[in-house]
């Protein structure tokens, strides 16, 4: 499978003015309705402000959060004070490819940094894995030291209910990155209220509601010792069977299509955890 449109995500295509000016148009429709239409309420951006701006150079950077509404991105990234008009800074968005590239114009669009996902953007093929193309595409862009915005959940739900089980890609590319991205977990809660699912006549409203309150929780970096986990992954998955699906082995250490499920399953587990304290954390703010 080759990589839908990838030409016009580059920085350089017609000069980046398409880029800059979608971002513009986008970032100032998310600022409308996250800060100006409604309520939003954003504990700990600074840290978040912070590894945008001013990370490490070349040390990419995941954000993971839950999955509540189609306008998640681009509204969660609407609230005073984060750089949302700048394309330099912009995040990377996995988007599914049968919603956002179904026709040349989509894929265009979204290619550029328009639409539901506002980031500039890479399909992904939902059942195809995470050994994908697109996936490539993905590392490719942490390997250039690019902050990547994924909801690990896999789709959306406007239940007020614990994390569920996280799909892997998302560990999947921490550990495959030569260089262990800074993982940021984030959780949010009211966008759900802002673009339901079942408004009227079991369809969602055709523009945002107002009046609603978002709340924002953003955490501190997880940190990973992957090398220990890698031996871990290795040392609890020798001789035992597995159905195996022909997963490549992945370097430095090698691991086997075992291991990896082994590592991603662990990686996972500790993002999911970390989101769900965060929204429990929410839930005492409020109770305070």
């Amino acid at each position: 499978m080759g990589r839908t449109m990838e030409w016009a995500a580059s920085a350089e295509h017609l000069g980046g003015f398409p880029r800059r000016l979608v971002f513009t148009a986008v970032g100032a429709f998310a600022k409308a309705v996250a800060s100006l239409l409604n309520s939003s309420y954003v504990h700990n951006a600074d840290t978040l402000i912070r590894l945008v701006r001013s990370r490490p150079p070349g040390v990419p950077l995941i954000t993971v959060s839950n999955h509540m509404s189609t306008l998640d991105d681009p509204l969660m990234w609407g609230f005073k004070g984060f750089p949302t008009f700048d394309a330099n800074l912009g995040r990377w968005v996995l988007a599914a490819e049968d919603i956002c590239f179904k026709n040349a114009f989509y894929s265009y669009i979204f290619r550029l940094g328009c639409g539901i996902d506002a980031g500039k953007c890479i399909p992904i093929t939902r059942g195809g894995g995470i050994y994908q193309e697109h996936m490539n595409e993905a590392l490719e862009r942490l390997n250039d030291g690019a902050w990547l915005h994924t909801f690990p959940e896999g789709k959306v739900s406007q239940d007020d209910a614990p994390i569920r089980r996280l799909k892997w890609g998302t560990a999947s590319l921490i550990v495959r990155a030569p260089l262990t991205p800074i993982v940021l977990p984030i959780v949010h809660h009211g966008f759900q209220k802002v673009m339901p699912e079942k408004f009227m006549f079991s369809r969602r409203p055709p523009l945002p509601l107002c009046n609603k309150r978002i709340d924002i929780i953003i955490g501190e970096p997880i940190e990973f010792d992957l090398p220990k986990m890698r031996q871990m992954a290795i040392s609890q998955t020798r001789n035992k069977s597995f159905h195996i699906n022909g997963w490549p082995c992945t370097s430095p250490d090698v691991l086997d299509e075992a291991a990896q499920r082994c590592l991603y399953a662990t990686i996972s587990e500790q993002i999911r955890t970390s989101m769900e304290i965060l929204r429990n954390f929410r839930k005492s703010i409020l109770k305070s």
